[in-house]
């Protein structure tokens, strides 16, 4: 009896260390929701964007970046054959900050962790624990990254050398609305003000919504093509309303320009999808439409001005 008492004391314990460990592996392996990896950012003052890669290669729209002179950057293959590491078929979710800090991401998929410490100390970087660090392409320019969980990355490219660190815990509550877009940004506004490193035909309209409390640009799949959808929140109901007015009045100025000039909006190019712009303003809120042609986003990958 005592031997049997032994055995199945020893059994029991054998399956409660299985399963503390196998509770630790699905801690570890599970996903975060994006509103979670969100709060984990500095979002202050900071362009806020998130590409579910997953969904845009279920959709099709991924394999448009076959095209992509990225495919042909020899730095890009390298880091591939390197790393076992390649976006198009390992990256599901990335969520990141550019701050003036430096630039913050989340990534979510599957990583060879062992081929990274690797690379980074090829690069002459090093790891110390989980942590790994690297010098970029330029002395400010500093890599960290580590696995938040087995496919979790937290990554920052800063001045600090360790500011991968910042993203280990929440800066926030996990409470921010998240559009329910494959592709989205959220853009400060001093930058839209600024009208710095926009497309030429696009200054306009950021400085149309300059004024806006916040301003979040969202683009998903409609049929053959994508659709990019603006959510604008102003102060008040007369700033919407304002913000509305002036959008659309840029965008009948725009058409009237290329009327003048004997054109016609080409759908593959900025004129095609500027032109076709919608605004309504709903309570505080502004919201707008632009279409967007599968050839406009093929020209843009494949580099064509």
């Amino acid at each position: 009896m005592v031997l049997k008492s032994r055995v199945g004391l020893i059994v029991a314990g054998g399956v409660v260390s299985a399963a503390i460990v196998a509770g630790l592996v699905w801690y570890r392996a599970r996903a975060l929701a994006p509103a979670a990896l969100l709060a984990r950012l500095p979002t202050a003052n900071a362009l806020v964007f998130s590409i579910d890669f997953q969904q845009l290669r279920s959709a099709g729209i991924l394999q448009l970046l076959d095209k992509s002179k990225t495919a042909e950057d020899p730095d890009y293959v390298s880091f591939v054959q390197k790393t076992n590491f390649n976006y198009r078929v390992d990256l599901d979710l990335a969520v990141a900050a550019f701050a003036s800090t430096g630039k913050y991401l989340l990534l979510t998929g599957r990583f060879d962790w062992k081929a990274l410490r690797a690379y980074a100390a090829a690069q002459g970087g090093r790891c110390e624990g989980d942590v790994c660090r690297m010098q970029g392409s330029t002395p400010e320019r500093r890599i960290s990254f580590f696995p938040l969980r087995s496919n979790l990355m937290a990554l920052a490219v800063s001045p600090d050398e360790s500011a991968a660190l910042r993203l280990d815990s929440a800066a926030s509550p996990a409470g921010a609305e998240v559009p329910g877009a494959p592709i989205w940004l959220s853009i400060p506004t001093g930058m839209l003000r600024a009208g710095e490193n926009l497309p030429d035909g696009t200054r306009a309209f950021a400085r149309s919504v300059g004024k806006a409390e916040t301003v979040t640009l969202a683009f998903a799949p409609e049929g053959h093509r994508l659709a990019a959808r603006l959510d604008v929140l102003c102060r008040n109901e007369t700033d919407a309303a304002d913000v509305a007015l002036q959008l659309q009045r840029v965008t009948t100025v725009l058409r009237a320009m290329i009327e003048q000039e004997k054109q016609k909006p080409n759908p593959a190019d900025l004129s095609g999808v500027l032109t076709a712009g919608s605004f309504r303003p709903e309570g505080r809120r502004v919201y707008g439409y632009w279409p967007i042609e599968r050839v406009f986003v093929e020209n843009i990958l494949a580099g064509a001005p």
